[in-house]
């Protein structure tokens, strides 16, 4: 049995993506936790930024959200929302994290409605700022729950485009060159993008998942390559790092 929850998996994962040097977006939950992580560990140079304008900070303990004091902890700015979103439109922001409740196969996702849109059957909360990080990061990196309602062939609304129709239909719409969705991490598995078509590829099955598995809870077809790689499970250096993050439980289970 795996000594570690999905949130401590889910969240190793999307740290191990991130890059010493780089900058990157994050929000509420997981991506901070991800952002925290990596700083610790393997990225010390990396630059968080938080929507709300904490620019640069060292945060001692995972913050309630992206307003909260403690996103400014030892930070090179206490800006605002519009300097954050700045600076991704002038191109400084090389990851972005989101989450969606619909996921199609060129990683455009749904979180405004489920079903129509004038006669919805559930009215989700909207973009906030997803449009905004998943049209100017440089790469985005989406985590959410998969299963065939989530990994949809036919979505019933676009609010953050992915690629678009694929191939380079998100360039000829007008979107930065060099941007878009660079990992999808689930629960089962972490996949990538193929280069010319821009469909959703297997990248790696998490530890204990069979392609099958991650194949059968979907609800279009994913590209698997011809090697499926196996995620690296969380370090033990990891998790207790993730409990000193998260001490009393918000997101990652208390030991």
């Amino acid at each position: 049995m795996a000594d570690y929850t999905t949130n401590e998996l889910l969240a190793c994962s999307a740290s191990h993506v991130l890059q010493d040097g780089k900058t990157v977006f994050v929000g509420t939950g997981l991506p901070m936790i991800a952002g925290m992580l990596a700083q610790r560990t393997h990225a010390p140079n990396m630059l968080i930024v938080f929507e709300a304008g904490g620019i640069g900070p060292q945060v001692p303990v995972l913050p309630i959200s992206v307003g909260d004091s403690r996103t400014v902890y030892r930070a090179i700015a206490a800006s605002s929302m519009h300097e954050a979103m700045s600076m991704g439109q002038a191109g400084y922001i090389d990851f972005g994290f989101l989450g969606g409740a619909q996921i199609d196969m060129y990683g455009n996702l749904n979180t405004t409605v489920l079903g129509p849109h004038d006669a919805p059957k559930v009215r989700l909360p909207g973009s906030g700022g997803a449009n905004d990080v998943g049209s100017l990061c440089h790469r985005t990196i989406l985590i959410m729950r998969q299963d065939k309602r989530k990994f949809a062939e036919k979505m019933d609304f676009i609010t953050t485009p992915g690629y678009l129709q694929g191939g380079n239909s998100r360039y000829e719409a007008g979107l930065p060159a060099g941007t878009g969705p660079y990992r999808v991490i689930s629960q089962l598995a972490v996949f990538d993008f193929e280069p010319v078509s821009k469909r959703m590829r297997l990248y790696s099955v998490h530890p204990g998942v069979k392609v099958e598995d991650v194949l059968a809870n979907s609800g279009f077809e994913i590209l698997v390559p011809e090697k499926v790689l196996t995620t690296e499970p969380p370090t033990q250096r990891e998790l207790e790092v993730l409990q000193q993050i998260d001490p009393v439980g918000m997101v990652i289970a208390k030991r």
